[in-house]
Parts: C-alpha cells; sequence; structure tokens
C-alpha cells in the first residue's frame, strides 16, 4: 500500500468551472483522494462551489470583486498569482506539506513552497503557452511567462504533461527532468441512460428522418470552427439528410453565424445551434448524434472534444492536423484536409457509409475503455508520485 501523503494542489484556474484546466483539477483531486493523499485545493475567488470536492478548498481573497477571468496570461492573474503565493506562505507554515503541486503557472509558485517547505515540487503543464498570441501587452507577459515556465520545468520534482505534444516541448526545455505523460481524460464521467439518448435523439431530430452531424466546443479559431461553417453550404447541397447540430457558443456568436449561413443559402432548418448544454448532461447528446466533428487547426495539446467522442461512441470526422494526429488515426477517425472542401468530403462519406461509421465509433469507444478513462488516470498518476517519492 501506499503511504498516505499531504498534498498542497495550487490552481490558478477558476474551480469549478467548466473548462479544460478546471476539469483536469477536478480529476486530480479526486485521483489523488482515492490514492489515499490529503489533500488541500489552493485555488482563486472564482468558479462553483462543489459540495463532494474529496479536499480543502482554500480561495485566496477577492479583492478587486473579480467574477471572471479569461483563458491565458494576464494582468488579472498574475495578481491573483500573487495572492496565491502569499496564501500559499502561509499554509505551508502551519502545515506539514510532502507535496506541492501546481498547474500552469503555479507550477513556478509550488517550486517556491516546496523550497521553503522541503516538500517535493510537481508542476503540471495543460497548454502551449505560445497559443496564446494575441497583441503586443500580451506577448509581453508570454514571453515572462514562457521564462518561468522553462524554468519550472528543469527546477521541479516531476513534470506531468496532458498530451504527449506538451511532454514532448518539456523534455526539449528539460531533457533530464523527470516527466510524465498523462493524458487527458472525458470531461464528463457520466454513462447516459438510454432514455436521455433517446430524449436528446427526439429534440435533434424529431422526425427521425436526419442524419445528425454534431460539433461541441468554442467558437475559438484555433478549434478549426471557420471550416467547419464554410463546409456546411456543400454538405447540404449534396445530401439534405444531413442536420449539424452545434454546441457552444455565445448568444453573439451564434448569431453572427447564423446570419452569415442565411447569406450562404444553408436552410434554417439545416443548422440546429442548442448554445451551452451541461457537461454532465452532454453525454447523451453526443451518444444521439451520428457523427462527432474535430476540425481543429492549431495547437500541440490533446483536443478534449476528441476524449468526449470516444466515450460517446461516435463516428468522428476530423482535420489531419498535428493536434488531432496525438489521438487519432485512420481507425478511429475519418482524417481529411484541413480544408472547408475537405471537411465537407469527410462528412458525406460518412454520411453515405453507415458500416464505416460503426467501425469508426466502435473503435473509439475501445481507445476510452481500455486508455482514456478515470481508472487509467488515477493509476498514471500514482505511478508518477511514486517515481518522484522514491527518487525523494
Amino acid at each position: 500500500m501506499r503511504p498516505s501523503r499531504r498534498v498542497l494542489l495550487i490552481s490558478p484556474q477558476p474551480y469549478f468551472a467548466w473548462r479544460g484546466s478546471s476539469i483536469r483539477v477536478k480529476f486530480n483531486v479526486r485521483a489523488l483522494a482515492d490514492l489515499g493523499h490529503d489533500v488541500d485545493l489552493l485555488t482563486i475567488p472564482i468558479g462553483e462551489d462543489e459540495p463532494d470536492t474529496p479536499a480543502r478548498v482554500i480561495r485566496v481573497w477577492n479583492l478587486l470583486g473579480s467574477r471572471s477571468i479569461s483563458i491565458g496570461p494576464s494582468p488579472l492573474k498574475l495578481w491573483f498569482d500573487l495572492l496565491l503565493l502569499i496564501r500559499g506562505l502561509g499554509l505551508v507554515v502551519r502545515h506539514r506539506y510532502d507535496v506541492i503541486h501546481g498547474t500552469e503557472e503555479a507550477g513556478f509558485l509550488s517550486w517556491i513552497l516546496a523550497r521553503l517547505s522541503r516538500a517535493r515540487c510537481v508542476y503540471e503543464k495543460h497548454s502551449d503557452a505560445a497559443s496564446y498570441k494575441k497583441g503586443a501587452l500580451q506577448n509581453l507577459f508570454l514571453k515572462a511567462y514562457l521564462a518561468v515556465e522553462h524554468f519550472t520545468c528543469r527546477h521541479a520534482d516531476l513534470v506531468i504533461c496532458t498530451g504527449p505534444g506538451l511532454y514532448r516541448q518539456a523534455l526539449s526545455v528539460a531533457p533530464s527532468a523527470r516527466v510524465h505523460d498523462i493524458f487527458d481524460i472525458p470531461s464528463s464521467l457520466v454513462e447516459p441512460p438510454p432514455a436521455a439518448v433517446t430524449a436528446a435523439r427526439e429534440k435533434m431530430d424529431p422526425n427521425g428522418d436526419r442524419v445528425l452531424a454534431c460539433y461541441v466546443g468554442s467558437f475559438a479559431v484555433y478549434q478549426g470552427i471557420d471550416v467547419l461553417f464554410e463546409a456546411m453550404p456543400a454538405v447540404t447541397r449534396a445530401d439534405a439528410r444531413v442536420r449539424f447540430v452545434i454546441i457552444g457558443g455565445s448568444d453573439a456568436e451564434i448569431a453572427a453565424r447564423r446570419a452569415a449561413l442565411d447569406t450562404a443559402g444553408v436552410p434554417t432548418d439545416a443548422v440546429q445551434f442548442l448554445g451551452l448544454i451541461p457537461p454532465d448532461e452532454l453525454p447523451a447528446w453526443l451518444a444521439a448524434a451520428d457523427i462527432l466533428l474535430a476540425p481543429r487547426k492549431a495547437g500541440v495539446n490533446t483536443p478534449l472534444k476528441v476524449l468526449d467522442y470516444f466515450k460517446a461512441g461516435g463516428a468522428i470526422v476530423a482535420t489531419d492536423t498535428p493536434a488531432n494526429r496525438f489521438i487519432m488515426d485512420e481507425e478511429c477517425a475519418r482524417l481529411v484536409e484541413f480544408s472547408a472542401d475537405g471537411f465537407a468530403g469527410g462528412i458525406l462519406d460518412l454520411c453515405r457509409d453507415s458500416a464505416a461509421r460503426g467501425a469508426i465509433a466502435r473503435r473509439g469507444r475501445t481507445l476510452y475503455e481500455e486508455k482514456f478513462n478515470f481508472r487509467v488516470f488515477t493509476r498514471l498518476l500514482g505511478e508518477a508520485y511514486d517515481d518522484m517519492l522514491a527518487a525523494a
């Protein structure tokens, strides 16, 4: 049996919120608790309380009255990082932690606190910081962020990366570091009951005569959202049975896309916008679709939506880009060139080939059952901690 350790987990992301890093922190807390560790979670004062969190949740002070925070480096994040460091200093003075585990920029904070308290330092890398480039001010923060990230990779006792692309980045910066690739898992552990799947299908296809092609995610450019919408006119002209179902996006983003589709002559009933759906309800909607869409454009971190697609047992059409190639091949997805014509062709191919849809769906579900699940995630996190603590 593993000895129980006291762990301070530091998250500069909202807890809890339905976005990638926050979901990952949630699974970290649950896995560490399942492994027998005693966890304190130090986080920012933004997010929803979760009554079933198996950790003591400690929030820094909300001196600015902030209610939201953007993804990527920013002055507000820097302010909260300072408060996390101050609150963390108070915690390590009062408590004896064996491990201090920081996600993203909090990895550097965990290194400072670990060195002061003689604990082990874990840095968990969730994203490719270079993908956040926007403007002069953001790029200035990015340059400093990257310098801190590289330092933390070289000096942490353990570096955890959430996918093979980030794993390679970490090793390129710190070839001699103890780096573990612990992949992401689907955003919800819920297995939808058949009645929920049937109800979702009826809402998306009330007449029972459609082929449903579903996209889940934000409308950010790196998601390849433009290629998806540019493919819609060709698909709907070629096969009137196809209905696109779009889950995600703000009201303003949806209105803009609807107007552009009207201009392009896409029938109104060929595209259904559902807006945001609570993630624990999402598995039923994904399981009810015929085709699941992953038009990812850029980035080296694993597309979280694809893991949800695997779990749902859906037939995936994906762009043949490095981000998608990290976890997909021709057996578990129809991979197509990154273009409107290529994406439209992949969708139409699967619309007309139910056998291919079935084979792709079964392979994706098998990958989830064998690899991308909470049981394997917990085992890998335990092995990474064992490796670090044994060396210590």
